[in-house]
C-alpha cells in the first residue's frame, strides 16, 4: 500500500476528505517522529510501540574491497513492536 493508497483509504473509513485526511496522516507521522527525536516513546494502546534503539558498533566488510575489515560505527535506529491486538488481527 502507498501513501497515496492509505490516504485513500484513511478518508473513506473516517469520512474525510482526502486533503484531511492527508494532513492527519502528516501530523501524526510528525509527531512520532520529533518524540522519536526527543528519545521519547510513542505507544497506541492495541497497535504498537515506537522507540528509539541503539545499535552497537560492529566489524563488517567493504563491499568495494571484500578483504577489507571496516568498523561500522554505533547508531541510533528507530524501531516498531506490534501491540497484542494487532498481532492478533493478524493471525
Amino acid at each position: 500500500m502507498t501513501k497515496t493508497q492509505l490516504i485513500d483509504a484513511m478518508a473513506e473509513e473516517a469520512g474525510v476528505s482526502k486533503r484531511e485526511a492527508e494532513r492527519l496522516l502528516e501530523a501524526f507521522v510528525n509527531t512520532v517522529t520529533n518524540n522519536l527525536k526527543k528519545d521519547e516513546k510513542v505507544a497506541v494502546t492495541g497497535f504498537g510501540t515506537f522507540k528509539v534503539s541503539q545499535r552497537k558498533e560492529r566489524k563488517g566488510v567493504n563491499p568495494q574491497n571484500p578483504s577489507e575489515v571496516i568498523t561500522i560505527p554505533a547508531v541510533k535506529v528507530p524501531k516498531f513492536t506490534a501491540g497484542k491486538t494487532l498481532k492478533d488481527s493478524i493471525r
